[in-house]
C-alpha cells in the first residue's frame, strides 16, 4: 500500500507514496552498506514502514521470476 507505480513520477518506476523516492535508491542503499536508520536520515519524509515495505517488493518482484532452461 506504501509502494506506487504512476507513469508520471519516476518514469514509472516503483516510488515510496508517490514521492520522487524510488524503491530502488532505498535498495541500493541498504546493498550499500547503509542501514535503515541511515536510509530514513538520508530522507526524512521516509518512515519505517517505507523502507520495510520497499524491501517487501523486491522479495516479491524476484521471487515472481522465473528462470527457463534450454
Amino acid at each position: 500500500d506504501r509502494i506506487t507505480i504512476n507513469p508520471n513520477i519516476c518514469l514509472g518506476q516503483p516510488t515510496i507514496r508517490g514521492m520522487r523516492i524510488t524503491v530502488s535508491v532505498i535498495l541500493k542503499m541498504l546493498a550499500g552498506g547503509k542501514s535503515i536508520q541511515d536510509v530514513l536520515d538520508a530522507y526524512p519524509e521516509l518512515e519505517l514502514e517505507d523502507v520495510q515495505q520497499a524491501i517487501k517488493y523486491a522479495a516479491w518482484v524476484v521471487s515472481d521470476q522465473m528462470v527457463l532452461t534450454a
